[in-house]
């Protein structure tokens, strides 16, 4: 007499892991199994269900649309940098034209209130304030010992090398724009020079994210550079 072994099979699931990972390795699944793609149905978010080729073109019609905002945003950027090397550019030309210090300073001004729609500026040159009477600029123009005890909220900065941008400190803004100093949301320092050898530039903005710390410096560091060549002639 013969016995046959039974053989129990026992069916298991298989796991979403599973099958994600065979999706995986084998992209062309659903080109074998058109009938297959066309059946399976997924839920959409507005409700009832939606075939998954419908689910798919409805997921790269949002990522197009996500392409484009991002491409409007470069071109945006595209176009503001461009403005602004086009008013570096002329900002360059008038002050290659200034005949001496007093029209320089007084160039700078006039660009930083109307050319590049600062709301507060402040030139801050190191010397001897008696040896630059002749200069009428306003509060715009600042002359000071690079050693006197007002710029001690400075140190860090001036200790650096390049251009800081965001929020600053209250004796920062009352020394630069006096009793405009709360009107100040964010402002931007510019050293002129390696190190502020000559100075620095604040820029300010009633809006507290004009300037902000992540922002780009490329334009700040030019414009720095550029303050320091032209008064560097005198």
């Amino acid at each position: 007499m013969s016995t046959q072994a039974e053989v129990d099979y026992i069916d298991e699931p298989l796991s979403e892991q599973a099958i994600h990972d065979y999706l995986a390795a084998h992209p062309d699944f659903f080109e074998r199994h058109a009938t297959l793609l066309n059946s399976l149905h997924l839920p959409h978010a507005s409700g009832g269900a939606v075939s998954l080729v419908e689910r798919q073109i409805s997921v790269l019609r949002q990522k197009d649309l996500k392409l484009e905002r991002q491409l409007k945003e470069l071109i945006e950027v595209a176009r503001a940098n461009d403005l602004l090397a086009a008013k570096i550019h002329e900002l360059t030309l008038q002050l290659l034209e200034a005949p001496d210090l007093k029209t320089t300073i007084i160039a700078l001004e006039v660009a930083m209130r109307s050319g590049f729609g600062a709301d507060q500026a402040i030139l801050v040159v190191f010397g001897e304030p008696d040896a630059f009477t002749d200069i009428n600029a306003g509060r715009f123009f600042r002359v000071i010992d690079k050693n006197a005890q007002e710029l001690s909220p400075f140190k860090t900065f001036l200790d650096g090398s390049s251009a800081r941008c965001g929020q600053i400190r209250d004796t920062q803004r009352e020394f630069l724009f006096q009793e405009d100093a709360d009107e100040v949301g964010s402002a931007a320092l510019v050293p002129l020079a390696n190190g502020a050898e000559i100075g620095f530039l604040a820029i300010a903005s009633t809006d507290a994210d004009r300037f902000h710390p992540g922002m780009s410096i490329d334009f700040l560091t030019r414009l720095g550079d550029l303050i320091a060549g032209a008064l560097k002639r005198y």
